[in-house]
């Protein structure tokens, strides 16, 4: 599979490590919570729970053996075509997170 990467062009998918849904972009901030049992509850989903599409999903890839960047990668699970690629960085502020 080849991983067209944003700054570096087209890329074997072995120079790169799956990480798991990009939903993990969204973590919950602690501090917005009213009780640290709602807090709890917000990271043991954040943690634990994640759906299994089949179909189009957006994934997390890290370019370990490249330049070491994150990447948001929508790929669709049954077929493995891949229709995009963005760093992960542009996605997390396009969404609001500065850090």
């Amino acid at each position: 599979m080849i991983i067209n990467h944003p700054l570096l062009g087209p890329r074997d998918a072995q120079e790169f490590t799956y990480l798991g849904d990009a939903a993990l972009i969204d973590r919950p901030d602690a501090l917005s919570f009213p009780s640290t049992e709602a807090a709890l509850d917000a990271f043991h989903d954040y943690l634990y729970l994640r759906d299994n599409p089949a179909g189009e999903h957006r994934e997390l890839w890290f370019h370990e053996q490249g330049d070491r960047s994150w990447l948001v990668v929508t790929r669709n699970t049954v077929t493995h075509e891949i229709t995009k690629v963005e760093l992960a960085r542009d996605v997390a502020r396009a969404k609001g997170r500065s850090k």
